[in-house]
């Protein structure tokens, strides 16, 4: 076998080198002929700053407490709860088991659906009207956000600027940035306003023990809402959680049997109605069943409103016509009587005047 010849390795790296394509040396022509095509960036962009950035989600802005944590997520739900909930009852419950809870909410379920079936021509409202359990503290808390703070009033808008210079050079120029809020991922941040921020607790904690409502707001709770102010409704939701012979009278045995179940008698006897909350005015259980007890519902209530401008309306013409009519009789019998005078003047003249 012959010998293979030798071959030099720097030899054979040239050789290799030479032989791949010049990669490095097109690359950087064309990114030079790129650079060198690049349009100038628009004047709005290097006279006018760009926005800042949000650092946090937008809805989930910075709050006095971590929003994370379930009393802040409450105290959302409590706030939006009492800002879209005209009518709202307030139970206290004593230690009610699972299963009375859910016998509570099947009849009180039941009767809402038979009303809605029985009057179509009122809006349905039984899909809306929930039972549910609240804890006081922080409803109590979310009770004085709603009542007492003012976004729109704690941040009122800046004033119109009033120069009508142009140049963004000069100072008196109102800036682009008017109006941004500062973005700072800060609860101390003046222009978070929601119910959450720094500003509304503060604006509130002075304000602790001021709602009438505040004193029924102990011990375990539960609320019933209701979307829209119906006595219809809440006269059948007080005859299934605080039933009161004549007005709300309970529901009979046989026309609904499961209201009369063990479980069930036993879970209503652990309610006990406080108070009501109606269009923002706060109501005892006997400012709740006459609200309930009105006639005809929200139509009954017009009806009677319709029937008392009516009777004002009548009353207040009757006296006009009185007043008018008594003038009349006044100024016609006047005149009668002068006509009267004058007759047995002319007469007695004449008579005088008669020969003997």
């Amino acid at each position: 076998m012959q010998n293979r010849l030798p071959i030099c390795s720097r030899c054979l790296r040239q050789l290799t080198k030479k032989s791949q394509p010049q990669w490095h040396s097109l690359h950087a022509k064309h990114a030079s002929t790129a650079a060198a095509i690049t349009p100038a960036p628009p004047i709005d962009q290097t006279i006018l700053s760009a926005p800042p950035l949000i650092r946090y989600p937008p809805t989930q802005p910075p709050s006095h407490r971590p929003p994370e944590y379930r009393r802040s997520q409450l105290h959302r739900q409590y706030t939006s709860l009492l800002r879209s909930t005209p009518l709202m009852l307030l139970f206290q419950h004593n230690n009610l088991t699972a299963i009375e809870w859910m016998a509570i909410r099947r009849e009180l379920a039941i009767a809402l659906h038979r009303l809605d079936d029985n009057h179509p021509s009122q809006p349905s409202l039984a899909q809306g009207i929930k039972l549910q359990i609240i804890q006081a503290g922080i409803f109590s808390a979310a009770l004085r956000v709603v009542e007492y703070w003012n976004p729109s009033a704690a941040n009122p808008p800046p004033p119109p600027p009033s120069s009508t210079s142009s140049d963004p050079q000069d100072p008196a120029t109102a800036s682009s940035a008017r109006g941004i809020p500062n973005t700072t991922p800060s609860p101390s941040d003046p222009a978070l306003t929601h119910s959450l921020s720094r500003r509304a607790y503060k604006a509130v904690f002075s304000k602790k023990y001021t709602h009438p409502l505040t004193p029924l707001l102990s011990g375990p709770l539960a609320l019933l809402t209701i979307p829209t102010v119906s006595p219809t409704h809440l006269k059948t939701a007080l005859s299934i959680l605080a039933p009161q012979a004549p007005d709300f009278a309970p529901p009979l045995r046989r026309a609904n049997p499961g209201y009369h179940d063990p479980v069930t008698q036993a879970g209503l006897q652990k309610l006990l109605l406080l108070g009501a909350r109606i269009e923002g005015r706060v109501l005892d259980t006997e400012g709740v069943r006459w609200v309930g007890g009105i006639e005809g519902g929200m139509e009954g209530l017009r009806g009677q409103l319709v029937g008392m401008l009516q009777g004002f309306g009548a009353g207040l013409t009757g006296a006009l016509e009185g007043a008018s009519r008594a003038l009349y009789f006044t100024v016609e019998g006047r005149r009668m009587m002068l006509e009267e005078e004058e007759k047995g003047a002319g007469e007695g003249e004449g008579e005088k005047g008669a020969p003997a």
